[in-house]
């Protein structure tokens, strides 16, 4: 098949082992965290080694560790390794440069660290000093660290880097690639220095679990007469989660972009078959997958979307929408938003999306024809799309573009919200640009005013789409030209084009596109809560019309009619025509009329 489901998470198991040696004690410390399914942090591990004939080296090692693994999971996901776990490096650095310096217990505290971080599809290595790393990969040893030792002396007893060291720490940073299966292994120099690669590679074969791996490393040192401290951290890789933004980014500016191709042109297999949409960014085809066997259903039928880039700024902008989209579908997987395959490496030649071919029809396709939704239909629908929406924002993605045209409503009664090209993440909140993108008639008015979109602009873009699905595709303020802003009047009661839309559902849109962002519903799951309950909410402050306010002439109206039914009750009584009145029977006529007495 084409396309193969990315797990969820990183999978992978992890061994340690460590051994005093002929010291005193032992001045080596190694951790790892696995991150949890809700986590897309990955892996981080560390060993670290207290540099010898120095006090302090065990409390050096220890903090280190600890620092670079606390802080990297302690930040946002969105920032890269280097940012997080590195700058902890750092930090903890100065600080224990500083402390060695006044603290004579601890004078001089320093140690060789080695840390990695395996998060999307990459290795992060950071290095100070002669720990090291190694990968194993398909019976190859591969060390990707290199001591630091005085030039052309790989033998001397000293480093000439480590933690604490210096007021400031030179971190030898690199990015490696890391596959299903590989292993790697973080150890201490009375490891390494006594083990030959051979020797290495003799326990490495056997594939045992990381831990008796691991111990089988430091038994076989000792054995070997190590006198040093003696630490081995195996790591063994089963899955790799998703692609992070990084990743993705790096991948897509390798691909070339090409001319936007044409129908019956076979691209890495795919067979065009028809032009579906030609816009000015990109060109939509419906294509046929020919590596697909016959077994694999609907998914050999694909859809790939090329980008129509006229300048420089334009594939710019051309990859970066290409990135998001691929790495939010990767990240929500949602039965009612558009989903993208991921392709095996190497098969894709050029910069293009792919994704899967939904059978159906657009909402705004829908909205065209007759008969219209009924109520029930469109209340369906829109609670969908609330529901849709709050799973993007409850991971902190902002949509930016929903409407109509974005909604594919499926044959099995299903729908798919697509095109996250314009979606704003948490890591690249980028600010480029006039205006923030998405399509005029939709746009909340704070991102008239340079706001740049957040989940209360996503829910008046619903509020515009659910107010078309009722009205028959009307607008709530009547249609703008393109790249103008409209006219943000009171929206048109939904009552004008059809006498069935309840109260209710008619105050649920209006709050959703109050000008006041604050009065709209927090995000899509608040407003797919009202949707299903039904529930009367009531409008916001800056909408809702007193009755004087709607109709200032009615209580003078009033006025007039009550006074001069009473002049002719008055007469009436005068001349006898209605014998039995009193005063009292007046009174309680103006009382009834909301009137003070007398």
């Amino acid at each position: 098949m084409a396309v193969a489901a990315a797990p969820t998470r990183l999978k992978a198991d992890i061994g340690f082992a460590s051994h005093i040696g002929r010291r005193d004690d032992n001045q080596d410390f190694a951790a790892a965290c696995l991150a949890d399914a809700h986590s897309h942090h990955g892996l981080v591990a560390a060993v670290a080694d207290g540099v010898g004939g120095r006090k302090g080296g065990r409390v050096a090692a220890e903090l280190s560790v600890r620092a670079f693994i606390d802080d990297y999971l302690s930040q946002t996901e969105a920032l890269s390794p280097q940012k997080t776990a590195g700058r902890a490096l750092e930090s903890i650095n100065y600080w224990i440069h500083r402390q060695g310096q006044k603290d004579e217990k601890v004078k001089g505290m320093s140690c060789a660290f080695t840390g990695i971080v395996i998060k999307g599809n990459r290795l992060h290595s950071f290095h100070v000093g002669d720990t090291r790393l190694y990968r194993w990969r398909d019976g190859y040893l591969g060390q990707l660290t290199r001591d630091h030792k005085p030039d052309g002396i790989d033998e001397a007893s000293f480093i000439t880097r480590a933690i604490g060291f210096e007021e400031v720490v030179r971190i030898d940073y690199r990015i490696h690639d890391v596959f299903a299966h590989d292993r790697l292994i973080l150890c201490s120099d009375g490891l390494h220095g006594i083990l030959t690669e051979a020797q290495f590679s003799t326990i490495l074969n056997d594939r045992a679990p990381p831990q008796v791996t691991a111990q089988k490393l430091v038994d076989m040192a000792i054995e070997h007469g190590a006198d040093d401290n003696t630490t081995a951290l195996v790591v063994d890789v089963f899955e790799l989660p998703p692609a992070t933004v990084q990743d993705l980014d790096a991948a897509m500016a390798r691909l070339p972009m090409r001319e936007p191709p044409s129908t019956k042109e076979v691209i890495d297999d795919f067979r065009l078959e028809a032009m579906l949409a030609d816009g000015v960014y990109s060109r939509v085809f419906r294509a046929t997958d020919l590596k697909a066997n016959d077994h694999s259903g609907p998914q050999a039928t694909v859809l790939l979307k090329f980008p129509k880039p006229q300048n420089l700024g334009a594939e710019t902008q051309a990859r970066a929408a290409f990135m998001r989209e691929t790495w939010v579908a990767s990240r929500v997987q949602h039965i009612w938003i558009g989903s993208v395959l991921l392709l095996p490496p190497k098969r894709q030649s050029c910069l293009y999306v792919a994704q899967p071919f939904y059978v159906g029809e657009t909402l705004e396709k829908r909205l065209s024809r007759a008969p219209q939704l009924t109520i029930d239909e469109g209340i369906d629908i829109a609670t969908k799309l609330a529901k849709a929406l709050g799973s993007l924002h409850r991971v902190g993605v902002i949509h930016r573009d929903i409407k109509p045209e974005n909604i594919i409503l499926l044959k099995d009664g299903g729908l798919k919200l697509i095109d996250l090209g314009f979606a704003r993440l948490p890591a690249l909140d980028e600010r480029s640009g006039i205006l923030p993108p998405g399509t005029n008639n939709y746009m909340a008015p704070e991102m008239f005013d340079g706001n740049w979109g957040d989940e209360r602009s996503d829910i008046f873009a619903l509020g515009v789409t659910i107010y078309r699905l009722f009205s028959g595709g009307a607008y709530p303020y009547g249609e703008a030209e393109p790249f103008t802003k409209p006219d943000l009047k009171r929206p048109e009661s939904l009552s004008k084009f059809r006498k069935d839309a309840p109260g209710w559902l008619e105050s649920l849109i209006v709050q959703a596109l109050a000008p006041d962002a604050t009065e709209r519903f927090e995000d899509g799951f608040e407003m797919a809560f009202k949707l299903e309950t039904g529930a009367y909410g009531t409008k916001p402050a800056s909408l809702r019309r007193t009755f004087l306010e709607r109709y200032p002439e009615r209580p003078w109206q009033m006025l007039s009619a009550v006074l001069g039914g009473l002049v002719v009750i008055l007469l009436a009584m005068q001349f006898d025509l209605i014998p039995d009145t009193t005063l009292e029977d007046i009174k309680t006529v103006l009382r009834n009329h909301g009137f003070p007495e007398l």
